[in-house]
C-alpha cells in the first residue's frame, strides 16, 4: 500500500474514533431518547388520554410488554439481515461490473 493511502486510511480511522469518542465528554448530562418516546409524548400533549388502534404483535402473543435486550436482539436481527441483502447485492454488481470489463478485453 502506497504512503498516501496509509496516511488517508489513518487519519480516516482517527477521525472516526474522534466522532465517536467527543461526544461522550462534551454531552455529559445530555439525556437520550428514542423517537418512539418522543412521539407518544407528543400525542399525549395533543389528545390527551388517548388509546392506541392495536398493540405489538408479539406483545398480544406474550401477554405482555417485551424486554428491552429481547426488542434490540430482533432489532440488531432485522439490521444484519438488511446488511447482508445489502452486501450481497453490491457484491453481484461489482462481480457483473468486473466480468464485463473482461469480456470487453477479450
Amino acid at each position: 500500500m502506497e504512503t498516501k493511502n496509509k496516511k488517508l486510511v489513518l487519519s480516516l480511522i482517527i477521525a472516526a474514533i474522534l466522532i465517536a469518542v467527543i461526544p461522550l465528554f462534551a454531552l455529559k448530562d445530555a439525556e437520550f431518547g428514542g423517537s418512539d418516546d418522543a412521539g407518544s409524548v407528543m400525542v399525549k400533549e395533543i389528545h390527551g388520554d388517548y388509546i392506541p388502534w392495536f398493540n405489538p404483535v408479539l406483545e398480544t402473543l406474550i401477554d405482555g410488554e417485551l424486554p428491552g435486550e429481547v426488542e434490540s436482539l430482533i432489532f440488531c436481527v432485522q439490521t444484519g439481515i438488511g446488511v447482508g441483502i445489502l452486501a450481497f447485492c453490491f457484491g453481484r454488481m461489482y462481480e457483473r461490473n468486473k466480468l464485463s470489463k473482461e469480456d470487453e478485453a477479450l
